[in-house]
């Protein structure tokens, strides 16, 4: 639409306001922020786990090291936040464990503690040579 001025009948104003997409990308901008930490946490564990509580806070290890296995209440397990069979697992892991032998394997299980499932996937590792584990756990409640 074309707004003419008011001095000169043939000249037209070519002002644009951006005020309100400025507006828009800064609501935006505010609404990434605080989601983002929530987009982070659900990508890096796949599984809605009630981890046990216990443990003390954990030494730093570098990631590039860390293998991260979640074994559900159910039996299903994850390595890296995709849901795959233990042979496939067991198999991924022995391949990781070649190229860097200073591998540990992080272990997330449901606070129903070890069941079957676990105790398997620890099996399996030590078989290859894989004795390298930590488990996840939420920290102690202060009393």
């Amino acid at each position: 639409m074309r707004r003419f001025s008011q001095r000169h009948s043939l000249v037209t104003l070519s002002d644009i306001n951006i005020t309100p997409l400025l507006d828009l990308a800064f609501v935006l901008l505010i609404i990434f922020i605080i989601i983002s930490p929530s987009i982070k946490s659900a990508h890096e564990h796949g599984m809605d786990l009630k981890l046990p509580q216990g443990g003390g806070p954990t030494s730093k290890v570098d990631p590039k090291n860390v293998r991260v296995v979640e074994v559900s209440s159910k039996g299903t397990y994850m390595l890296g936040g995709q849901q795959m069979p233990i042979d496939r697992i067991e198999k991924d892991l022995v391949r990781d464990f070649r190229s860097n032998p200073n591998l540990i394997v992080r272990i997330r299980l449901d606070q129903l503690g070890f069941n079957k499932d676990t105790l398997e996937i620890m099996d399996r590792c030590q078989r290859n040579g894989i004795t390298t584990f930590s488990f996840d756990t939420e920290p102690r409640k202060a009393r």
